[in-house]
C-alpha cells in the first residue's frame, strides 16, 4: 500500500475559506475598536473643555445672576471641530422673603456642543453651583 502525503485541493480550499472568515472577523473587530477609541478620545477632550469652561463660569463675577450666556470655542481648542457652549444661570435655593444682598446658592447649567466632520451635533451637559448675592433690582 502506497500512502500519499499532502492535502487535496478540496481541503486547501476549505482551510483557505475558514482562514478568510477568521481574518475578516479580526479586521472588522480591529476597525470597530479603533473607531470606539477615537470616539472615547473625542469625548475625553470635550469633557476637559466642559470642565474648564465650568470652572471659568463659576469664578466669573460678571456672570448674570439669572439668564443665559453662550459662546464658541476656537477650533484649535476643540480639536478642529466646530464647538460651542451655552450656560443658563438661575437661583437654586433661596430662603423665603430673601432680600437683595442675601447670599444664596446659584445654579449654572452648562451645555457644551460639538459637531465632528459631517456628523450629527453632539452635546454634553454639566451643572455647577456657587454662592451668589441676590442683586439689587434694576432701576428704570
Amino acid at each position: 500500500m502506497k500512502s500519499e502525503r499532502g492535502f487535496t485541493l478540496l481541503e486547501v480550499l476549505v482551510a483557505t475559506l475558514i482562514m478568510g472568515v477568521a481574518v475578516t472577523g479580526l479586521i472588522v473587530g480591529l476597525s470597530q475598536s479603533v473607531h470606539n477609541a477615537s470616539r472615547l478620545a473625542e469625548y475625553d477632550h470635550v469633557s476637559m473643555l466642559a470642565r474648564t469652561k465650568m470652572s471659568d463660569l463659576l469664578l466669573d463675577r460678571e456672570l448674570p445672576f439669572e439668564g443665559a450666556v453662550a459662546g464658541e470655542f476656537a477650533r484649535d481648542q476643540s480639536g478642529g471641530a466646530q464647538a460651542g457652549w451655552r450656560a443658563i444661570t438661575k437661583p437654586f435655593d433661596a430662603p423665603p422673603n430673601a432680600t437683595p444682598g442675601t447670599v444664596i446658592l446659584q445654579q449654572i447649567a452648562l451645555e457644551v456642543w460639538w459637531q465632528p466632520d459631517s456628523s450629527a451635533k453632539r452635546t454634553m451637559r454639566l451643572e455647577g453651583y456657587r454662592s451668589a448675592a441676590i442683586p439689587l433690582p434694576a432701576r428704570p
